[in-house]
């Protein structure tokens, strides 16, 4: 019998109608959340990820502003405009599109956004929060990871969790987030000797490698929580996560598909961060 789904859309959905709700009461008190995010180039995902987020912030109401910067702009301009927002009142959240153009320093411009406003969870003040367990604005797939691991239901304290892959965007928090939901936490890589070995020990599975259909059955324990943070183009077109959706299903337990499994969380969690930013700007809880 197959595995149920956990389907990031429809959490996602239900996220986005209680942030709805509250955008709506703080409209009500003439305050409205905004972001900012910012482009450099003509990246086609990129752009893609741009537009999707634009219109997250029309669909719930956030004032939003995309600055679309050609290729060839300077690091200093950029810095420059990322200073303004930093101090413009109506921005509670900003975002800066990665990759940049090559002759521009990513850790500089993430560096210069304001703490308050890193709604992306990149700064290294909000990563040295997360690592000891302080509060902070947390990156949005980790955090959404989380989120749907909590609505299988499953209670994480006490469980083993295998993580593979250790990227500073997925790999490394969400081991973080698993640890503070007080499970045991394994961490594998491209070096790791016996990752099998380990993957088969885990009640929760999560697949962050970037590596089309690399996890199949012989790394599942029967009835575990499978959640796959990848997402790959194939020759014929179609996207394929991390994990061979067809043979793991049979075995696991609730598991994530892709399309439409942690995707969906992403920007979610981001205008999550935003609410909780502009909430704050105002001493909200």
């Amino acid at each position: 019998m197959a595995a149920p789904l956990i389907s990031g859309t429809q959490v996602s959905q239900e996220i986005r109608a209680d942030l709805r709700k509250e955008v709506e009461e703080l409209k009500a008190q003439d305050f409205v959340p905004g972001l900012a995010v910012v482009l450099v180039g003509e990246d086609p995902a990129s752009q893609v990820y741009v537009r999707n987020k634009e219109k997250a912030c029309h669909d719930l109401g956030f004032y939003s502003e995309v600055h679309r910067l050609p290729a060839d702009t300077q690091q200093e301009e950029l810095l420059a405009l990322v200073d303004r927002l930093n101090r413009q009142e109506n921005i509670h959240g900003i975002l800066v599109q990665l990759p940049l153009p090559g002759h521009i320093e990513e850790k500089a411009v993430i560096d210069a956004i304001a703490v308050h406003k890193d709604v992306d969870g990149f700064h290294p003040v909000n990563v040295g929060n997360l690592v000891i367990g302080d509060d902070s604005l947390l990156p949005c797939t980790p955090a959404g990871v989380i989120e749907l691991i909590k609505r299988t239901g499953l209670e994480m304290a006490g469980k083993h969790a295998v993580v593979i892959g250790r990227s500073n965007i997925v790999g490394k928090p969400v081991s973080l987030l698993l640890q503070r939901e007080n499970a045991t936490v394994t961490m594998c890589h491209s070096r790791t000797s016996n990752m099998a070995e380990l993957c088969r020990q885990a009640d929760i599975l999560v697949v962050a490698i970037g590596r089309a259909n690399f996890v199949d059955a012989s790394y599942v324990k029967p009835g575990a929580v499978v959640i796959d943070v990848g997402m790959n183009r194939l020759d014929n077109g179609k996207l394929a996560g991390d994990v061979d959706f067809a043979s793991v299903q049979e075995i696991s337990g609730p598991i994530t598909p892709v399309p439409g499994g942690v995707g969906p969380m992403t920007i979610t969690m981001l205008m999550k961060n935003t609410l909780i930013a502009a909430k704050r700007s105002r001493g909200l809880k």
